[in-house]
């Protein structure tokens, strides 16, 4: 299997989906391939660091979680070599061209990447919304093979097929009053990983985070203070969706963006999920009257 993740910002893998990266390369050791795919500079969160070092070090510290959970990493450039900016990220061509092409070189199975708010009232970071639209707007023409040579040239007259992957949505703690899941993932038996890969952004959760206040977090100093942290961050989050557990999960919507799987598919490739917290039934439905199943 061959897992690719699409997201905005250095750390935003390791708080959303990385217990369920961990899990499924724990089950299938070397057959597993995970990428993420950073698209922005990182160069903007920061409140006393300088816009370069900011960048520099969240490079670093991204780098080094890479190597705890054992996927390719890489910043996302556009066909002119730049790093997109972090904070005013907006769907251009030069954006759809550069992941057109991220997508077709990876050809996962699966793209995980942040969810489209349909609710005005939706709270939103503009980054997130940029990433989700330009994966949404692109799907379509992953496997078309001549969308974007202006930007990318190559010999037109020669094209192999290229796989379109199930695109598959995060969990947003962004998007107030619009999140939505469709599957559960209890990550409890990799808590400690995520523990260790988060603790690498130590400039985002003993700096920047405290400071800015979004996330209502005292600022940790140590792992042992980080872990109990991140514990309340995921029980929180439970008491928020009303799963009356201590287990850490991840949350995940399929979408029609690009390939449509089964829910028999879906069971056979994803780690457990927990039918409790679920919602498989209406998401068969679903993926029943998208594919004809």
């Amino acid at each position: 299997m061959k897992a690719l993740f699409l997201h905005a910002h250095y750390d935003d893998y390791e708080f959303t989906a990385s217990g369920t990266f961990e899990l499924l390369r724990r089950r299938l050791g070397k057959s597993f391939a995970a990428k993420v795919v950073v698209c922005t500079d990182g160069r903007a969160g920061h409140h006393f660091r300088t816009r370069e070092e900011t960048g520099a070090m969240r490079l670093r510290e991204q780098a080094a979680a890479a190597l705890i959970g054992e996927f390719q990493f890489e910043q996302l450039r556009l066909p002119n070599g730049e790093l997109p900016r972090e904070a005013c990220l907006r769907v251009t061509t030069d954006l759809l061209a550069a992941l057109w092409k991220t997508i077709r070189d990876f050809e996962p199975d699966y793209l995980f990447c942040p969810p489209v708010a349909s609710d005005p009232r939706a709270g939103i970071h503009v980054d997130h919304v940029a990433v989700a639209t330009a994966v949404r707007e692109v799907a379509y023409v992953i496997n078309v093979p001549h969308a974007f040579t202006p930007e990318y040239p190559a010999d037109e007259t020669q094209s192999s097929p290229v796989k379109v992957p199930v695109i598959i949505n995060t969990y947003d703690t962004y998007q107030f009053g619009e999140n939505a899941h469709d599957l559960a993932i209890d990550v409890e038996e990799s808590f400690e990983a995520i523990c260790d890969m988060t603790w690498c952004h130590q400039s985002q959760i003993t700096e920047w985070l405290p400071w800015v206040g979004r996330h209502k977090m005292h600022a940790p100093q140590t792992r042992d203070e980080w872990k109990n942290v991140l514990r309340e961050r995921f029980l929180r989050q439970n008491r928020e969706l009303g799963f009356k557990s201590q287990h850490a999960f991840e949350m995940f919507t399929v979408t029609a963006w690009g390939e449509v799987p089964t829910a028999k598919q879906l069971t056979r490739d994803f780690p457990p999920i927990t039918p409790k917290f679920s919602n498989m039934k209406k998401l068969q439905q679903r993926l029943a009257r998208w594919g004809g199943h």
